[in-house]
């Protein structure tokens, strides 16, 4: 497997008054046949580097992984200091006022970074901390067929992947998909992966556990909810080990482990 820096989906977005500058996007290209292409979304202060030599270790040869680099901006839970972020956030309360300005315009560049792929590469986003809360937008994006601000979502997601997140716009989503048969019938088709550590010191498991929650209840009927003991705001094997094997399953990927 091979290990390339790309500039591909790097640049900037403009919406509404703010511009945001994106980062430099990584690219971990397949060993194997090309089958899934899947973007991996890093937490909040990171970068694309962060976990891009990280999946090309995963037994994963048919995925191509795009790691992309979130804007610095200013960010409220931190006092206003600059930090790579998908989003501003406030605090983790169901009552935070959700940017999604900001969550458009990240999940506008993560989806142009899937427009050229071949059409018969299946396709998924995931990520990690503010990376899994900005993979499950994508998701409601998909299944309602627009952004936030309306605009059309162009791309047919078949996985979608969130480790130690939560669902922003959550007290929005269930009446908007529940507005829609065909919103509702996307919501039951799209496998959704959540995992969660039960001592999470970052992003409380009470916060993915109400991300399950919601879900469930709006018809996202094809949604697995994994949690693990112990496991604070980090990776470990065994979650991997899950997630590794999960998307074997519903993507249909030939040749794990090898």
């Amino acid at each position: 497997m091979s290990y390339n820096r790309s500039n591909i989906g790097s640049g900037s977005r403009n919406v509404g008054r703010n511009t945001f500058e994106f980062g430099r996007t990584y690219v971990v290209r397949p060993k194997g046949t090309h089958q899934a292409t899947i973007v991996w979304l890093h937490g909040i202060g990171e970068m694309g580097s962060s976990w891009s030599q990280f999946l090309e270790s995963l037994p994963l040869p048919n995925i191509k992984w795009i790691c992309p680099t979130a804007p610095s901006r200013p960010i409220a839970l931190f006092g206003g200091a600059q930090s790579t972020a998908w989003f501003n956030v406030e605090d983790m309360s169901e009552n935070a006022t959700d940017d999604v300005e900001g969550l458009d315009a990240s999940a506008t560049h993560i989806a142009n970074m899937l427009t050229n792929e071949r059409d018969d590469i299946k396709l998924g986003v995931a990520g990690f901390s503010m990376g899994a809360a900005m993979a499950l937008y994508s998701a409601t994006c998909r299944v309602l067929g627009q952004y936030g601000n309306g605009n059309r979502y162009p791309i047919n997601l078949s996985v979608v992947v969130a480790l130690s997140g939560w669902l922003p716009c959550s007290r929005i989503v269930r009446s908007r998909v529940h507005a829609s048969q065909e919103a509702a019938r996307r919501a039951s088709l799209l496998p959704i992966l959540l995992c969660h550590g039960q001592v999470d010191d970052m992003v409380d498991y009470k916060h993915g556990e109400k991300s399950a929650q919601t879900l469930r209840s709006t018809g996202f009927q094809n949604m697995t909810f994994r949690t693990y003991n112990g496991l604070g705001h980090h990776t470990i094997p065994e979650e991997l080990n899950d997630v590794c094997c999960w998307l074997v399953a519903r993507m249909g990927l030939s040749g794990y482990g090898v």
